[in-house]
């Protein structure tokens, strides 16, 4: 598969793009679209999903999503509604579930009760002017805590209901900190804290206890203990990321093929993100009313 072209709202960065990368810049999504494309992948900020999909349905052109997949719940429905209709080939961004560790937390806790889950995202605010603002952004859950919340319902399950609280605005209008509790389908109980007030990514990961294990694991780390002794490990994360544009690439190769989502860690469609997004929004939904949020 060949890179043909690039666009960007800024035409001096897509003709970066292509003189590192190849192909050809080009003004617009049309444009691109019209360069005879088999996919597009689709990196663009949250607040700006919904028409690069469109024209991704309207030209029958497989489309990888980047992360999160809007800034808002609403507009992800309305896009997965299109994309259903469409029929066309996805997979989104949540390049996790292609990570080795994940892969190996995912074969030690087949088959355990799960009891308790911790998770966490405690970073910076990216340097993105777009992202201060929890209308563009989505704010820390929808936009960067959505990883961890993909990796929780992968490996523990669906979640019923959260409670979430915000600590306040950071600059101006994003949660500088929350704190949520959530309750599992399947009986397991957990929590989640985000902050963003730091100067770089100090963890960001889930910690799972089993009976008689506890596994914790994230896009780059993996730990495994029994409560007395534990042993750490460290990957590449760039491999994961590697195996996610693999994925999408046998995807658009063989369509016929559906992720599927039951068997083993596998880079996930837009129906599948679709369910780890509502959970994202239900929790700043929460986190800025103070209610409770049941998710169907």
């Amino acid at each position: 598969m060949d890179l043909v072209g690039a666009t960007d709202v800024d035409p001096d960065r897509a003709e970066a793009f292509v003189a590192q990368y190849g192909g050809q810049a080009v003004p617009g999504t049309d444009a691109l679209i019209g360069l005879g494309l088999d996919a597009l992948y689709i990196c663009v900020p949250p607040f700006a999903h919904g028409g690069p999909e469109s024209a991704a349905v309207n030209a029958g052109v497989a489309a990888f999503v980047e992360k999160p997949l809007a800034a808002d719940a609403g507009t992800a429905e309305t896009v997965a509604g299109l994309l259903a209709a469409g029929g066309v080939t996805t997979r989104v961004g949540l390049h996790w579930r292609c990570a080795e560790p994940v892969r190996r937390a995912y074969d030690l806790l087949k088959g355990r009760r799960v009891r308790l889950v911790g998770g966490w995202w405690l970073d910076k605010v990216p340097p993105v002017p777009w992202w201060g603002d929890r209308h563009l952004s989505g704010g820390p859950l929808v936009e960067q805590a959505v990883h961890v919340l993909d990796l929780m319902r992968l490996l523990v399950g669906e979640v019923s209901e959260v409670h979430a609280v915000s600590a306040g605005p950071a600059g101006s209008d994003t949660d500088a900190a929350t704190a949520a509790l959530l309750r599992f389908a399947g009986g397991a109980v957990g929590t989640i804290a985000t902050t963003c007030v730091l100067s770089g990514k100090h963890r960001a990961g889930v910690e799972i206890v089993a009976d008689g294990l506890v596994v914790g694991v994230g896009e780059d780390w993996l730990e495994v203990g029994d409560g007395v002794t534990s042993r750490r490990s460290s990957y590449d994360p760039s491999v994961a990321r590697a195996a996610a544009d693999r994925a999408f690439v046998d995807a658009v190769r063989n369509p016929a093929s559906p992720a599927d989502h039951t068997c083993a860690p596998t880079l996930p469609d837009h129906t599948e993100a679709l369910n780890s997004h509502r959970l994202a929004c239900a929790l700043a939904r929460s986190a800025q009313t103070g209610a409770p949020e049941h998710l169907r």
